[in-house]
């Protein structure tokens, strides 16, 4: 008797284990981690900003939370002519930085076709780590220690979800700002492609955006959505974006082009055109489904696809998108890989992979990588700044 019972706690705990290997495996191979060893500054709220809204037409307020716990929390809140040029400051906690830039409120939305036949290099799904993005650029030449731009004329492409799932959006999304003023000086260009992320915050899905900014908006006086409306400097500057492009022949997008895109009687400016104007309308199916639905739906969308990872799709179903747009090939980021890699006979190319983060550690742990095209070659970027050819 007893020996049966051991054997039969025996098999038990070779089945668990057995499931819970499964378990995890399935899960490394679908992108999951662990997050471990979370950082103190995270929480440190002080000299978080600049929020920036506008008060009327003419008037705009730059806003800084002050403060901390023990004694309270304030807002450090000045106005400004709308129509002038403002030099501001924004300060990261980790490492006790900060960075200068000028706020101008005559941006409006970018081309999205150019052929110049510049260098490009994109890199896709930071999610918020400020210091990791601004390493890889600093080690990776596009700009050195003091964050000024070494790129030339080159295109630096970022191929959407930089916010949520970090506690450093501020940061990121003014640091994309300054660089984009930075490039321009030198005949460069920054190429900000919208992620579903960056969608979701614009119309009020949080569920991926950490607690801190529920915290900031509660200082602010502000609702959450409000962060990122029509009526904040950086809601305005995002809604001013384009969600493809295609440069120097490849296709930039955040998900990807659904093979029965191909067949729809739209070019890439009526695509950015048409989704641009459902920035701020979360996506929800009604029945008179048209190109509007299928352009901003979470299974077609070209911020929210994943069939090349997900479909049994062909090569033709790959050609036939990259003949409509007349590209080479299309590069994106939204599924997460080991590392940048080439599909489809080198017709996709996934630039997505498990950054590390500002604030805590994951397992397993990653390094960045981006994609650099340069003189008709593809190499991985690596975190060091090595390049590998692909």
């Amino acid at each position: 008797m007893k020996k049966r019972v051991l054997r039969y706690l025996k098999h038990i705990t070779v089945t668990i284990l057995t499931l819970a290997i499964a378990a995890i495996l399935f899960g490394l191979y679908h992108g999951a981690s662990v997050h471990y060893g979370d950082h103190p500054k995270q929480k440190d709220l002080s000299n978080e900003g600049p929020y920036v809204f506008y008060e009327n037409d003419s008037i705009m307020s730059i806003n800084y939370v002050k403060g901390n716990k023990n004694e309270g929390f304030y807002v450090d809140k000045t106005l400004h002519q709308s129509s002038k040029t403002t030099r501001v400051t924004c300060y990261f906690p980790l490492d006790d930085t900060t960075f200068e830039f000028d706020i101008k409120s005559d941006f409006e939305s970018p081309k999205a076709i150019y052929n110049d036949g510049n260098k490009i290099l994109a890199i896709s799904d930071i999610e918020s780590g400020y210091k990791t993005f601004r390493d890889f650029l600093i080690n990776s030449q596009v700009i050195d220690t003091k964050l000024n731009w070494t790129f030339g004329k080159g295109h630096l492409v970022l191929v959407g979800d930089f916010v949520d799932r970090g506690n450093s959006v501020t940061q990121v999304l003014w640091f994309i700002y300054k660089l984009e003023q930075e490039a321009s000086k030198h005949g460069g260009q920054v190429h900000f492609i919208l992620g579903n992320h960056e969608l979701k915050n614009m119309y009020g899905d949080y569920e991926a955006a950490e607690h801190k900014y529920i915290a900031v908006s509660r200082i602010l006086g502000k609702q959450q959505y409000q962060l990122y409306d029509k009526n904040s400097f950086i809601g305005k500057w995002l809604s001013s974006k384009n969600t493809i492009e295609r440069i120097n022949g490849h296709l930039f997008v955040h998900g990807g082009i659904h093979p029965n895109l191909a067949k729809l009687s739209v070019d890439i400016n009526a695509i950015n055109n048409i989704v641009r104007k459902h920035y701020y309308q979360g996506y929800y199916p009604k029945q008179e489904a048209g190109i509007e639905q299928f352009l901003t739906a979470t299974k077609t969308g070209p911020s929210w696809y994943r069939g090349y990872f997900k479909d049994d799709l062909s090569q033709d179903d790959i050609e036939l998108g990259l003949k409509k747009f007349d590209a080479k090939a299309v590069i994106v980021g939204h599924t997460i890989q080991t590392k940048v890699k080439r599909l489809f006979k080198g017709k996709v190319i996934a630039i997505d992979v498990q950054h590390p983060k500002d604030y805590h550690k994951n397992f397993p742990s990653g390094a960045s990588e981006g994609l650099l095209i340069e003189n008709n070659n593809y190499y991985r970027v690596l975190d060091d700044g090595r390049k590998k050819s692909i």
